[in-house]
């Protein structure tokens, strides 16, 4: 239901407005911290054998750019969980924990399919994400620690946001 609705009405308390700027937060919040930890996963096991010096680097950031919807689309679903209670907010943390690289390798794959399908032909776009998929489970086991640790990080910043802001 939205402005659109005949039966919609505006929110008298402003509680609307709130959870929305909360998920803005959230999603700027997880795009951010995982977005930074895909670039340092993508150093540590790099997708292409580059020969280019900075050449990890740069598909480390591209693989961040289009990992970001992902990620930030998963940090607004959870931000409203992350404000609840300790125990939702520790769930959120969790699924955080295990979300992050489905929704990063998701999105990525995703955007590599259509970027390669569209410079070349589909097929290659398929072997480009079938390389990304391979790839990122092995990085995302690697640096599952930092994804745990940058869970909570996420959830106590979210927190932290909603009592300031």
């Amino acid at each position: 239901m939205g402005p659109w609705d005949p039966s919609w009405r505006p929110d008298p308390t402003g509680g609307r407005l709130i959870a929305i700027r909360a998920a803005r937060r959230g999603a700027f919040g997880s795009a951010l911290i995982f977005g930074s930890l895909e670039v340092v996963a993508t150093i540590v096991a790099p997708p292409v054998a580059d020969s280019t010096p900075g050449g990890d680097l740069v598909a480390g950031v591209m693989l961040a750019l289009l990992s970001l919807p992902g990620l930030a689309l998963l940090g607004a679903g959870l931000t409203s969980a992350a404000l609840g209670p300790r125990s939702s907010a520790i769930s959120a943390g969790v699924a955080m924990g295990v979300g992050v690289p489905v929704a990063a390798m998701t999105s990525a794959m995703i955007g590599a399919f259509i970027l390669v399908g569209f410079v070349s032909d589909i097929g290659r776009g398929g072997d480009v994400a079938g390389t990304l998929l391979r790839v990122g489970v092995t990085d995302a086991v690697r640096i599952s620690p930092l994804i745990a640790f940058a869970s909570i990080g996420w959830v106590l910043l979210v927190r932290r946001l909603d009592q300031t802001g």
